[in-house]
């Protein structure tokens, strides 16, 4: 029976640590960024045309984003997105108005709202 509980302890903390490690060996899944036609860009001028909730757009670090449909979906209040609405909002999404920059998951969920880049 001694056995046993050995083979059986040792193989669950074998088992436990490749969980553990797992990250480090597993390949890193991208994803890739939607297509976006490379010619397509939008002035801050036509992105301010875009200020209301149901029609949202702001400029962030370049590049311009529809957030429209998300701003349901956001986990604080709407009203925190629709004051910059048709604004350039780089320096309100890495602070969150708050000093703290937004995570990586956020910065993932924002590409799939970028519609074009910001023209110069």
């Amino acid at each position: 029976m001694r056995p046993l509980f050995i083979v059986a302890t040792v193989s669950f903390w074998l088992l436990l640590l490749g969980f553990a490690t797992s990250g480090l060996w597993l390949p890193v899944e991208v994803a890739a960024p939607l297509p976006v036609a490379a010619s397509k860009a939008y002035a801050l001028s036509e992105v301010a045309r875009h200020d209301t909730p149901d029609d949202c757009w702001m400029a962030i670090n370049g590049e311009v984003y529809d957030l429209s449909s998300y701003l349901p979906e956001h986990p604080s209040e709407p009203e925190v997105i629709v004051a910059w609405c048709g604004r350039e909002a780089s320096e309100a999404y890495r602070s969150k108005m708050k000093g703290r920059a937004h995570s990586a998951r956020a910065d993932r969920l924002l590409a799939e709202y970028r519609i074009a880049a910001l023209a110069p």
